[in-house]
């Protein structure tokens, strides 16, 4: 299934389900689908919504899995002004904001069991409670949840209410893998490759016969999603019109189909357990892990995908191996009885693809350069800086880069961060938009107006001297609190009249001529780019993060003396096109600098004013977040 209105299905298994959603979609009964990731949950729910009497409302999803513990019930069903620090005004939640229309729950399964209970009665009663109210809201929403778990074993795990999951499983409909209906590969192929061949600017491609015969036999673990990314890589990469087996990125080996490898695997294990019936489960383990290491080059992350387990797991059985230490405590450091140089250790990266980052992730410049010192470089993409910091909370990883205002948030949650170096400003990187037949011509237009962005994040600050200058207040217009997405989609124009952004979709969003810019970052942001780490990492690995700036500035000076090779990078990175990242790359500088007394005072200002407002929980002293290198560890600084 392609879109909400025109489906591709043509293999038996594809034709049985959307038969079976033709008989929901007119409905109002709560649908729960069931599949793998990257099969097109979201897409067959707005499928359902478009097929619906309510299709003329909005259609919104929010991910349970990405709702932080403390928040989820005001995100989910609002919360009145005071309810807890830092609620100056009432907001509505996800349900409210999808009144007459559809709401997608996708990865219910990642709610807290206090919240499941809380939902089960929204589903029966038809109506949300506030936070710091007791006046319940009556809301006409359809309810569509999404799982790639199995919930039953949750339930019996004691991890999902059983009475939740029979409220949810009145029409439940499981959406069949990619490999258990072949035959839309050729015409899902056909449409992805008209696609991006159309987005990139590029002529029409085709599949050669072997091409499409190897697509045909592999497994698809990453289901359409993956033949997606692929056929975006090669429509973006290739030279040719036709695209031969070459240059598809296949994750595994092609598969002959799912009943041989089981038969196969079956096969195989009846022999081995006549052979070797008492010894036998230690050593497939053992060759499983060595081989998918092998396979990987030793890269762990990519080793433990390929096993379908965590990187964690991976870790346990390497260590049972004696391939590696056994896992210590965060922040701690291996040593050896002779030398005080540590043995093996590890930096995880938070990236967004855009920026310096993501610039030295594709050129691959930290892993070769730390091959030799024992260190293993870990990437983890966050869409924008709030999600990076929570995750840098939760200890996930020890160094990453955001905007402005993501870090004055986490100091005031006891986030231990340390700013360690900062890009110039660049002002005309952030910006209001608004559909290009949009009413609003100026902000003082403003009142009353929903509008769309990234909770703590960048624009965020924008919004708030945007509102200032046109002597506006947060409560005099209706904030959406959402996650970063572009291309925006029609439900999203229903849900919000302005949305505030940031490069690199900015940029192609304007190239689009869909949308209209408002009002930039000039005069009211400045817009720096912070790169920050987790305190107690760097206490112990400060040569590591003194390497890791030194090539940051390196980086951002390839940047700017060669943007468009820059850009071509990163465009096989985001799909994006090269001019329109060209010109986001152009907006601003990528030359990193050390922290110094002006850049601390404009964060401290940001702080002072997110404050005063009400939206920090307590004061921020920027001052006490300051990485120094030490001298006698640190490398040489490269100036900028």
């Amino acid at each position: 299934m392609l879109n909400a209105s025109t489906p591709v299905l043509i293999d038996p298994a594809s034709k049985a389900f959307q038969s079976l959603l033709d008989r929901f979609a007119p409905t109002d009964a709560t649908v729960l689908i069931i599949g793998e990731t990257g099969s097109g949950k979201e897409v067959v729910a707005r499928y359902l919504h478009h097929h619906s009497p309510r299709s003329h409302a909005p259609f919104l999803a929010v991910n349970c899995g990405a709702l932080t513990e403390s928040l989820a019930e005001a995100e989910l069903f609002g919360h009145e002004k005071g309810a807890f620090t830092g609620a100056m005004q009432a907001q509505p939640g996800w349900f409210e904001a999808a009144e007459g229309g559809t709401l997608l729950l996708d990865e219910i399964g990642e709610l807290s069991l206090a919240l499941q209970v809380k939902l089960l009665r929204v589903l029966q009663e038809r109506e949300i409670t506030r936070v710091g109210s007791r006046r319940p809201i009556k809301v006409n929403v359809r309810v569509i949840a999404a799982t790639h778990v199995d919930l039953e074993q949750a339930i019996r795990e004691r991890r999902f209410r059983e009475d939740l999951f029979y409220r949810l499983n009145i029409a439940a409909v499981n959406l069949p893998a990619l490999r258990q209906r072949r035959q839309d590969i050729p015409l899902l192929a056909e449409h992805f490759l008209q696609l991006y061949a159309r987005r990139l600017g590029k002529p029409s491609r085709r599949l050669a016969p072997d091409t499409l015969a190897a697509m045909m036999d592999y497994s698809w673990p990453g289901n359409v999603r993956e033949l997606e990314n692929m056929l975006h890589t090669a429509v973006l990469l290739s030279q040719e019109e036709v695209i031969t087996p070459a240059q598809l990125r296949f994750t595994s080996a092609p598969a002959r189909n799912d009943e041989q490898e089981e038969d196969s695997l079956a096969a195989f294990m009846r022999e081995q357990l006549t052979l070797h019936g008492g010894q036998l489960y230690d050593r497939v383990m053992n060759a499983m892990i060595q081989t998918a290491m092998s396979q990987s080059d030793n890269n762990q992350s990519q080793a433990a995908a390929l096993l379908g387990i965590s990187r964690h797991s991976l870790r346990t059985h390497l260590a049972h191996l004696g391939v590696i230490k056994s896992r210590r405590k965060p922040g701690a450091v291996l040593m050896s009885a002779s030398s005080p140089v540590p043995r093996e250790r590890e930096l995880r990266i938070g990236y967004q693809r855009f920026g310096n980052l993501g610039v030295l992730k594709a050129r691959q410049t930290l892993e070769r350069e730390f091959a030799g010192r024992g260190v293993n470089v870990l990437w983890s993409e966050f869409p924008a800086g709030p999600q990076m910091l929570q995750a840098l909370s939760n200890n996930d990883i020890d160094f990453g880069t955001t905007g402005e205002a993501p870090p004055v948030f986490a100091q005031s949650r006891e986030n231990a961060l340390l700013y360690v170096a900062w890009e110039p400003p660049a002002p005309r990187s952030v910006a209001m938009v608004v559909p290009n037949d949009s009413d609003i011509q100026h902000i003082r237009q403003l009142r009353g107006k929903r509008i769309a962005l990234n909770k703590g994040s960048n624009v965020h600050w924008l919004l708030v001297q945007i509102l200032e200058e046109a002597g506006l207040r947060l409560e005099d217009v209706k904030v959406v609190y959402a996650p970063p997405k572009y291309p925006l989609t029609p439900s999203d124009y229903l849900a919000a009249d302005a949305w505030m952004m940031w490069d690199p979709v900015l940029s192609d969003a304007e190239k689009s001529g869909q949308l209209r810019i408002v009002a930039t970052g000039e005069g009211r942001v400045n817009n720096h780019q912070f790169y920050i780490a987790r305190r107690q990492y760097a206490q112990y690995n400060d040569d590591i993060i003194a390497h890791v700036v030194d090539a940051l500035g390196r980086t951002g000076k390839f940047i700017d003396r060669q943007r468009h090779d820059a850009a071509q990078l990163l465009s096989s990175e985001l799909g994006l096109d090269i001019a329109s990242l060209e010109c986001a790359l152009a907006r601003r500088s990528h030359q990193t600098r050390e922290m110094d007394l002006k850049v601390i005072r404009a964060q401290q200002t940001i702080a002072d004013r997110f404050y005063a407002l009400g939206l920090l929980s307590k004061p921020v002293a920027v001052r006490d977040a300051i990485w120094c290198a030490k001298v006698e560890q640190a490398e040489p600084w490269i100036a900028a």
